[in-house]
């Protein structure tokens, strides 16, 4: 297959292969490959919740905890 593109994303696709030891090919089939798994991951998730209990109706309290876990998680250093 061919493909035409732009020689500025060529030179970009070539580097970034290159920096993984891999073939342009093996590069894009990889990409390929992670997009598809990204894909199915998503379709999973409504089913997943579906399948995750009771539902809840968060009222104020629900969403306060939600932010005080998130405030503390980012406050941590990064590793």
């Amino acid at each position: 297959m061919s493909l035409p593109i732009r020689s500025e994303l060529e030179t970009k696709i070539r580097d970034r292969a290159e920096a993984e030891c891999l073939t342009v090919e093996a590069y894009l089939e990889r990409l390929l490959r992670a997009d598809q798994l990204g894909h199915d991951e998503l379709d999973s998730v409504p089913f997943e919740g579906l399948q995750s209990g009771d539902p809840i109706q968060p009222g104020t309290s629900y969403w306060q905890e939600k932010h005080r876990a998130l405030d503390a998680r980012l406050s941590k250093p990064h590793r």
